[in-house]
């Protein structure tokens, strides 16, 4: 069995089938992609595994516990943090600020913002946001404000917060939506430096074929809401039902 299984689960939003008896076995500490044209069902799955859906039917089990009924919240104290298609960080704090807020939620298990004005008091977890800092190659970065950053280094930054709560199962929403060439490929090294230091599994959902081929041990292809194939990243390269479906010249 994998960390994360996906039986079974079917999805409607009225006459639509968004999804229909998804089945996916996503294997610990590997990367596995999930692929699909616009319509497959990608992100409705994705928020059924994070508490934002609740499937129709089937059943969603992370580490042999069900998540379905389950708020976000008490998901993510399982163990699965998510990265958003669009960074959500706080603008209007600076980048130190930012990567404080889930130290604090990791240590206190709520958190409220005024908290911040404790921070000269709260030196256990100014260190632990520092720390966190100098991993992401940001600490040059503490006292900018947020909004102020690149598309790029705003996701850094959240994958830095996700990372920051030690999850086992990191979810990644198209991390490289909406970025320049170098930002995507900066990404990619950062998420295989992830993988190598840490006991962590991820899945990721993304459109750009050089993100997915360059990260996946693991691909499964939706379509229409059911999975047309999974497979290695080299047989899906050459699959003709892929290539038709979704990936065509690109391929």
């Amino acid at each position: 069995m994998g960390i994360l299984e996906v039986k079974n689960v079917g999805k409607r939003f009225g006459g639509l089938q968004a999804l229909g008896d998804v089945n996916l076995s996503v294997k610990e500490n590997t990367v596995h992609a999930i692929i699909g044209p616009n319509g497959a069902g990608k992100s409705t799955l994705l928020n059924c595994l994070v508490g934002k859906l609740i499937p129709d039917t089937g059943s969603v089990m992370f580490d042999g516990q069900s998540v379905l009924g389950r708020k976000p919240y008490e998901i993510n104290q399982m163990g699965i943090s998510r990265v958003f298609q669009t960074p959500e960080i706080f603008g209007d704090l600076t980048v130190l600020e930012n990567m404080m807020i889930p130290c604090f939620a990791k240590r206190d298990g709520a958190f409220a913002l005024n908290a911040i004005t404790s921070v000269p008091n709260e030196k256990d977890v100014v260190e632990k946001a520092e720390d966190m800092l100098v991993e992401m190659n940001m600490a040059d970065k503490r006292h900018m404000h947020a909004a102020a950053m690149s598309r790029g280094d705003k996701r850094r930054l959240e994958i830095g917060m996700c990372l920051s709560q030690e999850p086992r199962l990191l979810l990644l929403d198209e991390p490289t939506a909406g970025m320049a060439r170098a930002d995507t490929n900066n990404t990619i090294d950062l998420l295989k430096e992830i993988k190598e230091q840490r006991d962590i599994t991820i899945a990721i959902i993304e459109h750009d074929m050089h993100v997915v081929f360059s990260l996946a041990d693991r691909i499964t292809v939706l379509a229409q809401g059911t999975p047309l194939v999974e497979d290695d990243p080299q047989n899906i390269r050459g699959n003709p039902k892929v290539r038709e479906a979704y990936l065509g010249e690109s391929a």
